[in-house]
């Protein structure tokens, strides 16, 4: 039998042989999974396209309850899985858009070599046991094809994580006969195996974090193992420094620089106690040599002015700001990090303090998936968590918890298109969240449009501005949530803030631009807000500054006095990331905005992402990092009070275990 579909030629492997994996028979041999947040996964998943495959895997578990998967590729129910399911093994093919069925045998006893393979033949699926056909179903049609990854002991990061050892998985691009599939469980095969052979990955194939394809060049899996928490104190407080997507021009980078608070759909980064009088914060750092990415925990002290040595929580273990930390306190007084993940390639935690109003301790309590992260405590009812899921784009989802420990399913509020980035704030027992959407096919960086609506009843509910109830989730571009059709006019929305006034109703920051490159060409950058009237949205905006990702925050403190602080000011490196941090305020509603002071001046480096706590005190108003925009630099924390009369800078190096930040403007 002969293969015929072509494939890139480093994806094709002549094997005459397979030699048996030594000691089946001694437990803890085979790749550890821990049933929790170890993952293997391998990136590019386009060699996995196929029409026809064959998966096969040798699983021992530690115990067989609950849903523990030993090959994925897609979201549940889609692409295909080989996987355990309350008592029985699966193998799941998505034959058609939105169709699938699987092949099921019992699941094998715990402490117990099994080998299993499932197979697929644009027919049928057939699922094997040792090397024998066990089960068959139909299944007729075609795999869609997709750009997802594929993943080995789990569903994704956190999910479906399998609870023991994994040997010998083998990838094939057809589906192999029974006399073949009883050749593989025997551990050594030949003849028409060569064609076809994707992929192998066994023990020995394993050298840290990189889980080598032993079928040929390419493909190799990313496994990582469990991450505890670090829960130590560090000599000082520094930022992360990140870039995204080169340019080949002056201006090197999309965006960049010190991003110890980005992005503006991480929210929120700092919140105040009145119990404590303490503004607890968290932020991106990093080591003194600038290799990776640390989520830092910290607090400033009204009452004596100073901070501790920050936390050192988590090493994330990759310099990605897109996997920066968010804050959370509940009633008790317990602080909350929820540790985002840039997409599906790393997991993300949830981890809560161990003491109230302390930073001294931590417990881990979830290790799950999640991005562009936004929870919010509602008092008396628990955790409303807005965040963003990947798989066909980006897809904006919610979960709710009473006590931070059992969560919700996740449920999805919108998927138009490639997805959406949003921002949300809340007011009350009111969350509100504005969003823009990716249009197909240009994709990401042709962000556009504005969308708004609201939950007033834990996420059971969301309405828009007007009252209107939307139903969940969107899909539509042209629907009830729709703020502003910014597609038809050609311009680029990039969300920055939302606010509520006096009577509770939402206000919106953002920035619409010519087009997502760095540089003047994409010139005018304007700062804009639209208020609900009550009737109508009402867009304002006379701001420009010169870089679509210079964020700041927006501050309603009485309906006619609204502040912006934010880097609108020329900076060091003109027309990239940040810039010099300024003071505005409008007495009407932004239809003007008047420059009440420029806070820093003469910086070497930009200044970027100037962030709001909840429930902000007037003395620590906004929170923000620095760094060279251009090239790999340091980065430091600065924040200003409400009158911007100060700036402050955190301690870079500390000797004590309190120190007093430095006036440096």
């Amino acid at each position: 039998m002969k293969y015929s579909r072509v494939l890139p030629a480093v994806l094709i492997a002549v094997v005459s042989s397979f030699t048996a994996v030594p000691g089946w028979a001694e437990p803890g041999d085979g790749v550890a999974f821990n049933g929790s947040d170890t993952c293997a996964m391998v990136p590019d998943g386009k060699p996995f396209d196929l029409d026809a495959l064959t998966i096969s895997a040798w699983v021992k578990l530690r115990q067989s309850g609950g849903s523990q998967v030993l090959v994925n590729r897609g979201e549940p129910g889609s692409q295909f899985t080989l996987y355990l399911l309350n008592g029985r093994v699966r193998m799941l093919i998505e034959y058609a858009p939105g169709k699938y069925a699987h092949a099921n045998v019992p699941a094998p006893p715990p402490e117990t070599w099994t080998h299993y393979a499932g197979s697929y033949d644009g027919k049928r699926i057939q699922l094997y046991v040792n090397g024998k056909p066990q089960h068959t179903t139909d299944a007729p049609g075609r795999i869609p094809h997709c750009e997802t990854e594929l993943y080995l002991g789990c569903l994704r990061p956190g999910e479906r994580v399998l609870d023991g050892w994994l040997e010998d998985i083998c990838v094939w691009a057809r589906a192999l006969s029974d006399d073949e599939m009883a050749k593989v469980a025997e551990g050594a095969a030949g003849g028409s195996l060569d064609d076809g052979f994707l992929a192998r990955w066994t023990l020995a194939s394993l050298d840290g974090e990189t889980w080598k394809n032993l079928a040929g060049p390419g493909m190799a899996a990313r496994y990582q193992e469990d991450m505890p928490l670090v829960v130590q104190k560090d000599d000082g407080y520094r930022g992360i420094w990140y870039s995204n997507q080169k340019q080949d021009d002056e201006y090197v980078y999309k965006y960049s620089g010190g991003l110890g608070t980005y992005c503006m759909k991480h929210r929120p980064f700092a919140i105040y106690s009145k119990e404590a009088n303490k503004t607890f914060f968290c932020y991106g750092g990093t080591d003194p040599e600038l290799r990776t990415l640390l989520h830092m925990v910290a607090y400033y002290d009204h009452a004596t002015g100073t901070v501790p040595r920050p936390t050192i929580l988590l090493d994330k273990h990759t310099t990605d700001a897109h996997d920066n930390p968010v804050i959370s306190l509940d009633d008790e007084g317990h602080i909350w990090i929820f540790s985002s993940s840039h997409g599906t390639s790393r997991p993300s935690y949830l981890s809560v303090s161990k003491k109230p109003y302390s930073i001294d301790d931590f417990e881990r309590v979830l290790v799950t998936n999640f991005s562009y992260t936004q929870p919010y405590y509602l008092s008396g009812q628990g955790f409303l968590f807005l965040h963003t899921r990947y798989g066909g784009g980006r897809r904006l989802f919610q979960m709710t918890s009473r006590d931070g420990r059992n969560w919700s399913e996740p449920e999805m509020l919108a998927h138009i298109e490639q997805g959406h980035y949003q921002i949300s704030w809340p007011h009350g027992k009111k969350v509100g969240t504005a969003f823009n959407f990716h249009p197909q096919p240009n994709g990401l960086n042709w962000r556009t449009n504005l969308y708004y609506m609201e939950t007033d009843d834990f996420g059971r509910t969301w309405r828009t501005a007007a009252g209107e109830t939307v139903t969940l989730p969107l899909t539509d571009p042209s629907n009830v949530a729709l703020v502003h059709d910014f597609r038809s006019e050609g311009r680029n929305v990039y969300m920055k803030d939302l606010a509520f006034d006096s009577a509770g109703r939402p206000v919106i920051l953002f920035v619409t631009s010519g087009g997502w490159q760095s540089g003047p060409q994409n010139d005018p950058r304007l700062w804009q807000t639209t208020r609900w009237t009550g009737g109508e949205w009402d867009i304002q905006g006379s701001i420009t500054s010169d870089n679509n990702y210079d964020s700041g925050s927006l501050y309603i403190e009485r309906d006619d006095l609204w502040r912006i602080i934010g880097p609108t000011q020329p900076g060091p490196q003109r027309y990239n990331t940040g810039g010099e941090v300024a003071v505005w305020t409008s007495t009407d509603q932004a239809k003007t905005w008047n420059l009440v002071r420029q806070l820093t001046r003469e910086s070497p480096w930009n200044h970027t992402y100037c962030r709001k706590p909840i429930n902000a005190h007037d003395d620590f108003y906004a929170l923000w990092a620095d760094g060279n925009a251009r090239e790999k630099s340091e980065s430091r924390l600065y924040f200003t009070n409400r009158e911007g009369d100060h700036v402050w800078r955190l301690p870079v190096k500390m000797t004590e275990e309190h120190a007093r930040p430095e006036i440096v403007w």
